[in-house]
């Protein structure tokens, strides 16, 4: 029906593809009136039906002639097909003799088309053969006149034309023509080396002639003639031009060594001033000789010095080593500013990478950095003035041959650095410890800062001096020197604990209100730890600083060679010893106090008063200590509040230890210490701002510590208050407050709560049927603690209890 539809539209609902009679009726006849007119739609239908009945018949009938009519079609179609392919050849052929007429006609056009072409190219041939005939010989006759003037201008004309004749080069006169040509260039170059030799003789100092027109002329002709020839020019002159200088600064002259090293750079000034005034238009521009002699007056003392050196090396000192390569690269620095280094392309000198630029506050303008300095050594010449220029493309060019002999630096760096550490610990004796300072907070030692500034002046020496294996050789004392000054200053000067702290009463314990009697670290060793904490937190994050920026200055491929992970984890190892210790101190002032608590009388108990005498000797000991090490860790934070972690993850577990030993309590001796945990509690929340004027709020990793391990202590005083009785309802509470199913610490309440054995007995077999199931698998956590003993090893541990417990009475 769909396509239908498309090609002749209808609305009536019969044609409709989706066509539905009940529907269709029920349209017709809405209701029961109206199918009092049924009559007449069935007559409008039956006219419908009449109607298409007649138009079929039509249709049919009129097929009866359509098969004659086609055949009829398509004969005269076939007859049309033959008379449209007779007229197809009929123009096919007339299109033929056309061609074949245009051929014709055009046939002799072409013929002179190609003579007009061949006679163009004979006539140019003609033409260059003529030029270079003639100019070869004008090359030959000028040559002899040395007229090198005009000489130039012809070679490079004729060297042009004789190009068009390479495919020639078969014809004997083309060929003879080509060999002149050869000739009278070979004939061109040796004539002006002779006449350079003449004028610039190779032996002897003595320069007999100078420049002349001629041989600018000759340097022009140079130009066109064979690379070598203007190479083997250059040679000689510049060969001739630094004889003197081979002869006035022979090895075994005075001023061939490292203290005259000046006289050689200023010699090379006064030759290159008397080359321009003398030289200067002589040559053409574009070859650079200014800069060719400097550079080859480079490589010739480098040269000179590697010798001398390697002869005289047990002569060679620092100082007058880094004299020698001050004024080095003083003078490379000169040539970076007179010359581009255009020169430099053979590679004989490798342009340093700049450096990305560096956020990096370790080493922030390194210029003037020296003025800021401690010069352990007060000679000038200890250090270059100049800095290296980074993108400087004749750095090295003559101070490389300095680097194998700065070991003789870096020897000297290691006794200076040696004998810098010595000075830092006979000062730290001599002067004793820092004194308390507690306003502006914890300081850094004073030699700490002192140690990286040495450090700071000597990377930026070494990196002038070389920036390969000598910058390993450095960065290697640096980490011994590292490693000495936290062993020997930092981790040698701290506190020595100690552990005497016998002799305590218990009526002392409880009476105790300063902890005078408590061995502690006195204010000055507090203050000291601090200090020594604080230098190590900053020689921690300056040697991560150190090793970005030895990085930068090293080569790329030795930077995998420069490592400082070991120093940083040695003062990362001071740092947390420091830790310790303040914990170990305050935690060690807390314990006389919970020893008094484990040994009162807690069963007698009668009424529930004020915090207990152990509480306020706790929190006197937390307010004496804490705002000593707040304020002098004020510039390292985050250390004091891993103090306090460490302190909240050491006393509170032993806090809750020493709640098991009070035994038996009675309900009203577990409301006190109840009230005593709670009080404790407060005082550990507030433990990192506790005596300070601004209230901060406490981390949330530490307060997280806190709530948990008090709220736990706060439970098992909870558990020893509630009644044992029915059993069933005091394991369940157990469970649900405490979720800990080990049966040590339920046995730790019972006898807390002062049961007899054979109530424990009956509690301990109850509690572990009311464990939950473990999980399946097996050795999950705390498997091994879930699991019971049987009667008989049960009665064999309680009988060791026992005897134990004879033997302490």
């Amino acid at each position: 029906f769909a396509p239908s539809l498309q090609v002749f539209p209808s609305q009536d609902p019969l044609d409709r593809a989706d066509f539905n009679a009940v529907e269709y009726i029920n349209a017709l006849f809405p209701t029961e009136q109206s199918l009092a007119n049924i009559d007449e739609v069935v007559n409008k239908i039956r006219l419908k039906i009449r109607r298409l009945d007649d138009n079929i018949r039509t249709v049919v009938r009129g097929q009866t002639n359509v098969g004659q009519d086609g055949r009829q079609a398509l004969e005269e179609a076939q007859k049309a097909i033959q008379q449209l392919f007779g007229k197809i050849k009929d123009i096919k052929d007339k299109a033929e003799k056309s061609e074949q007429m245009v051929k014709e006609i055009t046939r002799d056009i072409k013929q002179l088309d190609h003579a007009k072409r061949h006679l163009t190219t004979s006539i140019t041939t003609l033409n260059h053969l003529h030029m270079l005939a003639g100019g070869v010989d004008s090359l030959e006759a000028m040559t002899r006149r040395r007229q090198y003037g005009e000489v130039a201008n012809l070679l490079q004309g004729v060297v042009n034309v004789l190009e068009h004749f390479n495919k020639y080069m078969g014809i004997p006169q083309i060929r003879q023509l080509s060999e002149r040509v050869k000739a009278a260039q070979n004939e061109l170059g040796q004539q002006i080396l002779a006449d350079f030799e003449e004028a610039f003789p190779s032996q002897g100092t003595k320069r007999t002639g100078g420049p002349s027109n001629v041989l600018r002329d000759a340097c022009l002709v140079a130009n066109v003639l064979d690379p070598r020839i203007k190479q083997e020019i250059i040679k000689k002159f510049i060969k001739q031009h630094l004889s003197e200088y081979l002869v006035l600064f022979q090895e075994n002259q005075d001023v061939a060594w490292l203290d005259k090293i000046d006289r050689r750079y200023a010699w090379i000034k006064r030759q290159l001033v008397d080359y321009e005034e003398k030289y200067g238009r002589m040559f053409p521009p574009e070859w650079c000789m200014t800069e060719r002699i400097a550079v080859e007056f480079c490589h010739v003392t480098r040269a000179e010095l590697s010798k001398i050196m390697r002869t005289r090396a047990k002569e060679i000192e620092v100082k007058l080593l880094l004299f020698a390569i001050q004024r080095t690269t003083n003078f490379e620095g000169l040539l970076a500013k007179r010359f581009s280094g255009s020169t430099l392309a053979d590679g004989t000198v490798k342009k340093p990478e700049v450096p990305p630029p560096s956020t990096n506050p370790f080493l922030e303008d390194e210029t003037g950095a020296e003025t800021d300095e401690i010069v352990i050594e007060k000679s000038d010449t200890d250090k270059p003035k100049k800095p290296k220029v980074p993108d400087n493309p004749f750095h090295g060019i003559v101070s490389k041959c300095f680097e194998p002999h700065l070991y003789v630096y870096i020897e000297s760096q290691d006794k200076n650095l040696g004998e810098l550490i010595d000075r830092f610990v006979a000062d730290f004796k001599a002067q004793g410890p820092p004194k308390p300072n507690v306003d502006e907070g914890g300081a850094v030692l004073p030699s700490c800062a002192d140690l990286f500034v040495y450090y700071k002046k000597c990377m930026v020496q070494c990196s002038q001096l070389s920036t390969g294996e000598p910058m390993i050789a450095l960065t290697t004392i640096f980490q011994k020197y590292l490693r000495e000054y936290a062993w020997k200053i930092l981790s040698g000067n701290l506190p020595k604990t100690t552990s005497s702290s016998g002799g305590l009463t218990i009526t002392s314990l409880l009476k105790e209100k300063e902890g005078s009697e408590v061995a502690k670290f006195t204010l000055e060793e507090l203050c000291l730890i601090c200090s020594i904490l604080s230098t190590a937190e900053y020689c921690l994050a300056t040697t991560q600083q150190l090793e970005e920026k030895l990085k930068e200055k090293v080569d790329a491929s030795l930077m995998e060679r420069i490592n400082l992970t070991g120093e940083m984890d040695t003062f990362s190892i001071v740092i947390s010893n420091s830790i310790q210790l303040l914990v170990q101190d305050l935690d060690a002032a807390c314990d006389p106090a919970l020893t008094a608590m484990s040994k009162m009388q807690w069963q007698n108990v009668e009424h529930v008063g004020d915090q207990s005498p152990y509480v306020t000797s706790v929190i006197l000991h937390i307010k004496q200590n804490v705002p000593i090490i707040r304020d002098n860790l004020a510039s390292t934070r985050k250390y004091f509040t891993q103090f306090c972690i460490k302190f909240a993850n050491s006393f509170i577990p032993k806090f809750i230890n020493h709640l098991f030993k009070c035994k038996p309590i009675s309900m009203v001796g577990a409301e006190q210490l109840l009230l005593d945990t709670h009080s404790l509690k407060m005082v550990l929340l507030d433990l990192p701002s506790i005596g300070s004027q601004v209230v901060r709020k406490a981390p949330a990793s530490y307060t997280k510590i806190v709530v948990k391990g008090m709220t736990r202590a706060e439970m098992i005083l909870k558990v020893v208050m509630a009644p044992h009785e029915p059993p069933v309802v005091f394991v369940d509470n157990y469970i649900k407050l405490l979720a800990d199913c080990s049966t040590d610490t339920f046995q730790k309440i019972l006898d807390m709560k002062g049961l007899k054995r054979s109530e424990q007995s009956s509690m301990l077999d109850l509690f572990r049927l009311r464990l939950p199931a473990p999980p399946p698998g097996g050795d999950s956590g705390g498997s091994l603690s879930l699991s019971a003993p049987t009667p008989e090893q049960e009665s064999s541990r309680i009988r060791k209890l026992e005897k134990l417990i004879k033997k302490r009475l």
